[in-house]
This record gives structure tokens, C-alpha cells and sequence, in this order.
């Protein structure tokens, strides 16, 4: 609980949020991780929360969105963290209410860096008199940067393939088809929680301007709103690459295949000259071993040594 701007109270009993929300000089601060239904609707209670809203909080699927009530605006969005070792993304749901001197997040679980939005808070402690707004504003500043983390490491690793796109050996190629999927995967989850972003900031940039008792923030929110439509544009590049990569190594395996392809019948075409004459003329020549046992023996273990010969050039090669 903040009080004119000052912090003032830490980890006060939940009974005594609707006390301080009655005064005109505070500002309250409550966070839910992962709560039942009944603890969020005696909240709602306290705060005259529209049903509906807290029905949203507690959806797992609910799209990323700002809506204004009557009494408070709610929000829900989308944390995005990925793991650089695999560059799989992952997303976790924060929502949040907003009154004229209250702030509630309501989070799913604990992707979302609550630390790192206090200090965010604590940074710019001189603009907490102008009330959840400032607290709103550090939330998503926090999930933005977020966003910027993830899709810098999803361009790095889309660089690495690049990198290895016109290696020779079917092993890398089938590593940037395999690297490039699940890339395209990981994207399509965070655009999935980005995109949204940019009409969540645009609404409540909207309120903020439509309330002129606080001008201040209007900078920092249109920072906010250019980092969003960066973060979705830097996402649009990076679907365009990693197609791109993908359609590339697709036309090099073809143009590797028609390589071996050529080799094959080159070499089928020496064989087959020989073969033909000497099927055509039917040649039977004496050789050692004829008419005996030991020459059966020396042509199969001849076809059998060569036969194995060939078998592991090829699966060295990775042609079979």
C-alpha cells in the first residue's frame, strides 16, 4: 500500500485491502498466484468486480485484451520466456484489475518475473501519486522487454542455421529442417501472446489520454506502444526468414538428390556397357576355378565382399 506516493505497508492481512481502498490518499496493490474461484469472487466483492471479468482471469485460453467496465479495467496478456539450450518459447498468463485506487494481478502460474516489475516500480517511485496507471505501465514494460528477450533469441538461433543452410552432408541439412520446424513452432506461439499486445497498450493509452490529470505518463506509455509494434514487426521478419530458410533447404535437398541422382546413373551407364556386350555376345570364358567347386566359391564370395563394400560406401555417404 502506497500512501501520497510513499510506500507504506507490505503484507497486510486481505481483509484490510477494501479498509485501505476506502481512503482517498492510498493506493493498494494485490497479487493472486494461481487462486480458486471463491478467494477471486470475494475479491470481486470487495472491489465491485464485473463477473465476467473474473471469469476471464481464471480462463486458461482467454485471448490477450484490455476491456473497460464501469467500475475498472481489466486486462489479460501473455508472458513469453524461451529456453535458449532448445529454443522452445513458453507462455504463462497474467490478467489484471485496475480501479481508480486499486490494482489486482491475478497470475496462472509463475512465469512472470514479479521482482523485476517491483523494481520497475520503485524506479520510477515519483510517478506512483498517479495510481494504478504507473502500475499498469511497469507490468507491461516488464512483459514487453520479455518479448524483445525471446525474439532476439529466436533470431539468433535462426542465424546459426542459416549458417549451416549450404553445408554439403545430408546430416546438417536435415538439422535445419528439423531446427527450422520447430523454430516456426516457437514463433507461432509468441506471436500468438505479441500481436494482441499492440490493442491492449493502444486501450489504455486511450484512457490515459482521456484523463488529463496525468500527463506524465503519456511518454511513457507512447514508448511502450513503440516497443509493442517493434517486438510485433521484428516477429513479422522472422516468420518471413525462417520460411525463407525452409523453402531454401528444401530446393538444396532437391538439388543434392539430383547430384546422387546423376552419379547413379553415370555409373549405371559404365556398368551396363560391358554387361550388354558380353550378355549380347554371351561370353563364358574359362577363369580359375572353372568347372570346380573352389570357383563357385571365389564369384559368391567375390559378389558378397563387394556387395558389403558398396552397401557401407553408401551408408557412409548416407545415400541409403
Amino acid at each position: 500500500m502506497w500512501r501520497n506516493g510513499v510506500l507504506e505497508a507490505e503484507n497486510f492481512p486481505f481483509e484490510q485491502v477494501s479498509d485501505y481502498l476506502e481512503q482517498p490518499d492510498c493506493l493498494v496493490w494485490a497479487d493472486l498466484i494461481s487462486p480458486d474461484e471463491a478467494t477471486l469472487c470475494q475479491l470481486a466483492e470487495e472491489l465491485s468486480l464485473d463477473q465476467h471479468a473474473v471469469e476471464d482471469a481464471l480462463d486458461d485460453n482467454e485471448r490477450p485484451k484490455a476491456t473497460r467496465y464501469a467500475t475498472h479495467l481489466f486486462m489479460t496478456t501473455y508472458v513469453v520466456r524461451i529456453d535458449r539450450d532448445t529454443a522452445d518459447v513458453t507462455t504463462g498468463r497474467v490478467s489484471a484489475f485496475s480501479t481508480r485506487r486499486g490494482f489486482v494481478t491475478v497470475r496462472l502460474d509463475e512465469s512472470l518475473d514479479l521482482d523485476a516489475v517491483v523494481r520497475r516500480w520503485d524506479d520510477n517511485g515519483d510517478l506512483i501519486k498517479y495510481g494504478p496507471r504507473t502500475l499498469i505501465h511497469g507490468l507491461l514494460d516488464e512483459i514487453v522487454d520479455g518479448y524483445f528477450t525471446a525474439v532476439e533469441a529466436l533470431d539468433d538461433e535462426i542465424e546459426r542455421i542459416e549458417d549451416i543452410l549450404f553445408a554439403e552432408d545430408a546430416k546438417s541439412a536435415r538439422e535445419v529442417s528439423k531446427t527450422a520446424f520447430r523454430l516456426r513452432r516457437s514463433l507461432v506461439q509468441a506471436r500468438r501472446a505479441i500481436l494482441p499486445m499492440r490493442e491492449v497498450v493502444n486501450t489504455i493509452m486511450r484512457r490515459v489520454t482521456s484523463e488529463d490529470d496525468a500527463p506524465e505518463l503519456m511518454p511513457y506509455y507512447a514508448d511502450l506502444y513503440d516497443h509493442v509494434l517493434r517486438a510485433a514487426e521484428w516477429t513479422e521478419s522472422l516468420r518471413d526468414m525462417i520460411t525463407s530458410v525452409f523453402e531454401t533447404n528444401m530446393s538444396l535437398n532437391d538439388t543434392r538428390m539430383n547430384a546422387v541422382m546423376k552419379q547413379l546413373t553415370s555409373w549405371a551407364a559404365i556398368i551396363a556397357v560391358p554387361t550388354a556386350i558380353t550378355g549380347w555376345f554371351g561370353q563364358n570364358v574359362t577363369y580359375p576355378g572353372f568347372n570346380e567347386k573352389v570357383g563357385f566359391w571365389f564369384s559368391l564370395g567375390l559378389i558378397v565382399v563387394l556387395g558389403t563394400a558398396l552397401y557401407l560406401l553408401f551408408k557412409k555417404k548416407e545415400w541409403l
